[in-house]
């Protein structure tokens, strides 16, 4: 595991909470930046998996 993959991890969950949190107060816009924020966790923790495949392929 490397550090894009932990801090994916983290704004993934924070991006879930912010849009949970958006559902509650009925908040449209911190609905769509949590969105935004776990989609882009999402994408940064892929990023680190691709990471971590080159590495072990290319030793």
């Amino acid at each position: 595991m490397n550090k894009d993959t932990i801090k994916g991890s983290m704004k993934e969950t924070a991006g879930k909470v912010q849009k949970e949190f958006g559902k509650a107060v009925n908040s449209p816009k911190h609905q769509i930046e949590g969105g935004a924020k776990e989609t882009e966790g999402k994408m940064q923790k892929g990023v680190g998996h691709l990471k971590d495949a080159a590495k072990s392929v290319t030793r």
